[in-house]
């Protein structure tokens, strides 16, 4: 059986410890599906990647500001721990195996006609594959907020579990993330749709 989350947990606290910059505020699990991330037959695949921003670099925007939380504004200045750019990522191998061992099958297909209540609201949870692996990348973020390995290395920050769209699976995964508050700042900022 493939251990998913203890390769993220042991990849991403790796990266973590060589983080060395003492203002860092927020760090993102950015968990991304495009139609051009193609595996095997499939395409539309979930990667997933680590990074942070500054105080910095964000010029100590105010406290619920866009340039502070949108992840746009952020320095792009990622690790990619699952990706499709190389075919021997040893995490889009585990990923796999991981759906295999789990019956997820259809990876990557998003059923557009179920996607939207009648009011118009996204309701889906993205392309198959996309759901799974943002619950799993949040459950090993909760780990580590659990564990003390975020609050003895920067403080008491908020891992943001995240894609570029912030829909309503954001919100639930940031929070199963934080589950000492750590990103309240960051939901009511979300709420009020960035200042």
């Amino acid at each position: 059986m493939i251990n998913i989350k203890f390769y993220l947990y042991e990849n991403i606290k790796r990266i973590i410890e060589n983080w060395n910059e003492k203002d860092i505020y927020a760090i993102s699990f950015f968990v991304y599906s495009n139609e051009s991330f193609t595996y095997q037959q499939y395409n539309n695949i979930s990667e997933f990647s680590i990074s942070y921003n500054t105080e910095e670099y964000c010029c100590n925007a105010s406290e619920y500001s866009e340039k502070r939380w949108n992840y746009a504004f952020w320095r792009q200045n990622t690790t990619k721990i699952i990706s499709t750019e190389n075919k021997n990522n040893e995490g889009v191998k585990i990923l796999f195996q991981w759906y295999k061992e789990n019956g997820i099958e259809n990876i990557g297909f998003e059923d557009f006609n179920n996607i939207y209540d009648d009011k118009m609201y996204y309701i889906g949870k993205g392309p198959i594959g996309y759901y799974e692996l943002l619950t799993i990348v949040s459950d090993v973020a909760r780990q580590l907020q659990i564990d003390g390995t975020i609050l003895h290395k920067f403080g008491k920050i908020p891992i943001i579990v995240h894609d570029l769209e912030y829909g309503w699976y954001v919100e639930e995964a940031t929070r199963n993330a934080n589950p000492n508050g750590e990103a309240e700042v960051f939901l009511e900022a979300l709420n009020r749709g960035f200042e």
